[in-house]
């Protein structure tokens, strides 16, 4: 009898609440990024602060052994963590980013991120394939009002 992997569960963004999206995946010189656009549902104005607490995860959901690193990457500065007042429907941003570097070792591929934009919040998956080579190992910016500020 053939088994089944379980696969991650994507639900759309969630209607209310902080809400985050995925940009596609932009390419340039053997490294790749993804904007995580951090949206405010609620009526009222939230406050953001810091990194957005991610996970890369395989294929059938579970987390691969990734380092994520909060710092500057080829496609984005880090402005470091400041304290933001998102409006009702505004955003913020976050870049992630990666390289797929391969050197010596097995290649690893991510399927799915999985984002806590806040603490105290539920965890969002969503759908990203990230081809990290055998780096195992992204760059993650501060949330911003824009890239690079």
């Amino acid at each position: 009898m053939p088994t089944t992997t379980p696969s991650p569960t994507y639900a759309p963004p969630p209607s209310s609440g902080l809400s985050v999206s995925v940009g596609q995946v932009e390419a340039g010189l053997g490294h790749r990024a993804s904007v995580l656009t951090l949206t405010n549902r609620d009526s009222e104005p939230r406050k953001v602060t810091g990194y957005p607490d991610l996970k890369i995860l395989a294929g059938d959901g579970s987390p691969l052994d990734v380092k994520v690193l909060h710092e500057t990457s080829y496609f984005a500065p880090d402005p470091g963590p400041r304290d933001l007042t998102v409006q009702p429907g505004g955003t913020v941003l976050s870049v992630l980013a990666w390289s797929a570097t391969v050197t010596s070792g097995d290649k690893h591929t991510g399927a799915a991120i999985s984002v806590i934009p806040v603490p105290g919040e539920a965890a969002q998956t969503q759908p990203l394939d990230t081809d990290l080579g055998t780096t195992d190992t992204v760059e993650l910016s501060a949330w911003a009002t824009e890239i690079g500020h």
